[in-house]
């Protein structure tokens, strides 16, 4: 049985987490899980790449001395926050005499994202899509699953298209440019924490995911087995770190120090605890602080209901508010306050739990891979695993490195139901830049309404088969400088140590800047 490894990076606000999966098969056991502070990185995505490279260097140094392995590559997530959410739909001829296909319906999918037209493309980027439903001649309103093997003179699906910064996206590659490792997936991460931490049947029968993280908090909402709604905002567990940091005049440190472990909602249902207080010594360079737990209480509670009443907002927008049967889930490291849970309930009166990795993957000796803060990590190994070729230490071969497969870069799992793996969210990079994320060509001019949609836009024949032919071109092209970038970069690793390669790239990139100017 082929064995091979999954390396995942967590770029948080607060810290950058490294998760090593060993799969073999069917199993998957996870072999390392650390995290270390993070530097120049504010609301999930990176501002400094050079800062954010030095602890990512670090762990992969660590996990490679470790484990005995030579990472090469990784898996990453892509921003949370400044984020929209467009919807295309796009209509397409096709013979009636032959059954639709899953081949089909991808296209359908890859060229509605290809022919978005961005509103900005010079400074925008797509960072998913996801399919919300396809028609036929007669048929409407079907899932992917459904439409498969019918027959139809035509073929139309709506989607949903996730559009964020593409200088975000660009610092992404400079950071691990900078730590010398290449980058085997981008993920748009929502729909790969959401099956890491929903069931099926959760969202099948309707749930909002609410993501707590340090610098933004996200939230997804699921119904029929499918995203139908995404948002974020720019405050987290910081913002509440910052508010005890400025109301008790204390570093930024024992802030966060005191927040883990004392901070609490819901002050009024502290009982006893809410009486006691905090003595914080300074060391005698100044007289000793002290701060009542109940109040500490007070100043975390007021932070996290602006931010829990700005998701039920988001959730009200969806439109699917009164169909979460199956409520609210909370998950990521600003779950696991105490009250948390009990507060959105107060707030939004849905059942409340907070998500936890789904264990379907061992562990052992794994400290802190089974807590709220490791669900984006786990939730990116889950969905790569489903890629068989791909590996990101040195034990594959040079063609199987470059390219988990001869596809786009896609969510494997993100669709409809638990079992469907085609609806996925495309995250465009396979290791190139941003600049050849499709999506901004060959539009009708007709065809974009004045909410930013592609309502009723059609080809015809001769137009979707130049689109499919533009699409398997685009692929080669990436493929190809996605497989030349790692051979460069896999020559520098055979050559240098760590230390001289680290040193190698920065100059080299000083180098370029000099160029560039």
């Amino acid at each position: 049985m082929d064995e091979r490894h999954l390396v995942a990076v967590d770029l948080g606000t607060s810290k950058i987490a490294l998760t090593v999966a060993k799969v073999e098969g069917d199993n998957t056991q996870i072999l390392f899980y650390r995290t270390v502070p993070s530097e120049g990185i504010r609301y999930s995505y990176v501002s400094n790449p050079m800062r954010a490279s030095v602890p990512v260097r670090k762990l992969l140094d660590e996990a490679s001395s470790e484990l005995g392995i030579q990472i090469t590559q990784i898996i990453v997530g892509m921003p949370k926050y400044e984020v929209k959410q467009e919807t295309a739909s796009l209509k397409v001829p096709r013979s009636e005499n032959e059954c639709i296909t899953r081949e089909e319906v991808e296209n359908l999918r890859n060229c509605a994202a290809d022919s978005y037209p961005l509103n900005d493309p010079e400074h925008e980027a797509q960072f998913g899509s996801v399919a919300q439903s396809y028609s036929t001649n007669e048929e409407f309103q079907l899932i992917e699953e459904d439409i498969i093997g019918m027959a139809s003179s035509q073929m139309e699906g709506n989607f949903k298209l996730f559009i964020g910064r593409k200088s975000a996206l660009m610092n992404i590659e400079r950071t691990f440019k900078n730590a010398g490792v290449c980058i085997a997936r981008k993920y748009f991460t929502p729909d790969s924490t959401a099956r890491a931490v929903l069931h099926g049947s959760e969202m099948e029968n309707g749930v909002a995911l609410i993501d707590l993280g340090a610098g933004a908090t996200s939230v997804s909402v699921y119904y029929g087995g499918i995203m139908r709604h995404y948002a974020s905002i720019p405050f987290g567990g910081r913002s509440i770190t910052h508010d005890i940091q400025s109301e008790a005049s204390i570093s930024e440190r024992l802030a966060e120090n005191l927040k883990l472990a004392f901070g609490a909602c819901l002050p009024d249902k502290l009982l006893s605890m809410s009486e006691k207080t905090i003595q914080i010594d300074s060391g005698g360079a100044a007289p000793a602080k002290h701060l009542n737990v109940k109040y500490l209480s007070e100043i975390i509670t007021a932070r996290q209901v602006e931010i829990v009443e700005a998701m039920l907002y988001e959730i009200e927008c969806s439109g699917f508010a009164d169909n979460l049967k199956s409520g609210v889930v909370i998950t990521g490291g600003g779950a696991a306050l105490v009250n948390c849970a009990n507060l959105i309930k107060e707030l939004s009166g849905y059942n409340v739990r907070t998500g936890y990795p789904i264990r379907i993957f061992s562990s052992d000796g794994c400290d802190g891979v089974n807590d709220t803060a490791a669900v984006t990590s786990i939730g990116m190994i889950l969905a790569a695993r489903n890629e068989k070729g791909l590996n990101c230490t040195l034990s594959a071969g040079a063609g199987e490195m470059g390219r988990g497969k001869e596809e786009d870069d896609t969510i494997q799992g993100m669709g409809i139901g638990e079992t469907s793996t085609t609806d996925a969210i495309d995250s465009g990079s396979d290791g190139s830049s941003e600049e050849d994320i499709p999506g901004t060509k060959g539009v009708n001019k007709e065809g974009k309404g004045t909410s930013g949609t592609l309502e009723g836009f059609e080809i015809s024949e001769e137009e979707r088969r130049k689109a499919e032919e533009e699409h398997k071109r685009r692929k080669k092209e990436k493929k190809e400088r996605s497989i030349g970038t790692w051979f460069k970069q896999m020559g520098n690793s055979f050559t240098e140590v760590t230390g001289n390669l680290y040193k190698a790239v920065s100059d080299e990139i000083a180098r370029q800047n000099e160029e560039d100017v």
